[in-house]
């Protein structure tokens, strides 16, 4: 960590965090903690005979299937380009098969996190429906209900966990894809090519970026899956907490009551989505500066995002994805591109790590004074 003044830090030279964090010291665990304990979701009033029924719903899961339609034959025109054209190929239908195995994980995951959802409510709802007609203290039935209850949400802790590992899979595909797109695209300008090899790889990069999209969207499937779980599971907890005092009691008591207090404290706040603002006259509390493949940006975002909880509880932020505005048109459109996707990875950072989505909005902007595409993070 190197210091500049009193009032910005640079941190690994391509983390900049400006504004009133000063002095902040970023720790090295790899576990980053909820941001907030917050339920994104909200929870209204409900009477005693409603608590059953409510608990029935899980949050849905995604149902999009993420096939490639894999890779059009193409032949070796014996040049220098056509040989490249034969790597890349080869190197896409690697990538291909890795997408293809990723989502039949993230599909196997999605049902077997359905049938725990089914089991876990159906054990809360033959203890809620006892509580209501009544049962006595501490009901040893109603306590093994309940264990299987507790077991069974578990298991859906241990699936979220799943999804987490897959998420660094997919990430690794899509780092691989954006590689080879560069490596395709870059081979238009090779020499000693024939017609047939820029045919051949006009072909090929179509179908790169095809494959791009594919992943970008399964990682974005994935996280809101991921982030929708995971506001589930804490919240289902805090229910279960209440259930027991229930089932001890014999008496039905209803939804959780830290889960109303929240919705009391956080009513039109927490349930708007941040409004991107005018940035004249603003500092960023953070710049992410991506020139260089794999920025270690997490840590430091995590911690600037924090302490700007801890000052206002209630605060939104907003993302601006930077690009470099020289270097002609097609070349700004690519920048663009790349920082909207940058853009995109912080913001399910976020998400991964507790920030509710409605907190943080997104915008694009260019900039002559850039070098490189930044992402910036503002408070709203």
């Amino acid at each position: 960590m190197t210091f500049i003044n009193n009032r910005s830090i640079v941190v690994s030279a391509t983390v900049l965090i400006t504004g009133f964090l000063t002095g902040c010291s970023f720790p090295s665990e790899t576990l980053l903690p909820s941001l907030t304990g917050e339920d994104p979701s909200g929870s209204s009033t409900i009477s005693q005979r409603q608590v059953a029924s409510v608990r029935t719903q899980s949050p849905a899961m995604g149902t999009t299937k993420f096939e490639p339609k894999g890779v059009t034959a193409g032949s070796n025109s014996g040049t220098l380009v056509g040989q490249k054209a034969v790597e890349l190929r080869k190197e896409l239908r690697r990538l291909q098969s890795g997408v293809s195995k990723n989502n039949s994980e993230l599909q196997s995951i999605r049902a077997k996190t359905v049938q725990d959802s089914q089991r876990y409510h159906g054990a809360v709802s033959a203890i809620n429906a006892r509580l209501q007609v009544g049962t006595t203290p501490g009901n040893p039935v109603l306590v093994e209900q309940f264990n299987q209850a507790l077991s069974d949400l578990k298991k859906i802790g241990d699936d979220i966990s799943d999804m987490n590992v897959l998420t660094t899979n997919v990430t690794a595909d899509s780092t691989l894809a954006a590689f080879l797109a560069e490596n395709t695209r870059a081979a238009f300008k090779l020499s000693g090519a024939v017609d047939e090899d820029h045919q051949q790889l006009a072909i090929l990069e179509d179908e790169v970026n095809r494959t791009v999209v594919l992943i970008d969207r399964l990682l974005k499937e994935l996280s809101e899956d991921i982030q929708r779980q995971t506001n589930y599971v804490a919240t289902e907890r805090s229910n279960l907490n209440t259930l027991s005092a229930a089932v001890k009691s014999g008496e039905l008591m209803g939804s959780s009551l830290t889960n109303r207090a929240l919705t009391a404290a956080t009513a039109g706040t927490i349930n708007r989505r941040a409004s991107p603002r005018s940035l004249a006259g603003r500092r960023p509390l953070m710049v992410i500066r991506f020139d260089r493949a794999n920025v270690a940006y997490e840590q430091a975002l995590y911690n600037t995002v924090s302490r700007s909880l801890e000052r206002r509880p209630n605060a939104t932020f907003e993302l601006v994805a930077i690009a470099p505005a020289s270097g002609g048109a097609a070349r700004v459109a690519l920048n663009s591109n790349k920082a909207r996707r940058n853009a995109e990875n912080v913001l399910r950072s976020l998400q991964r790590m507790g920030l509710p989505p409605q907190r943080i909005a997104v915008s694009a902007r260019t900039s002559q004074a850039a070098q490189s595409n930044e992402v910036h993070l503002y408070l709203n």
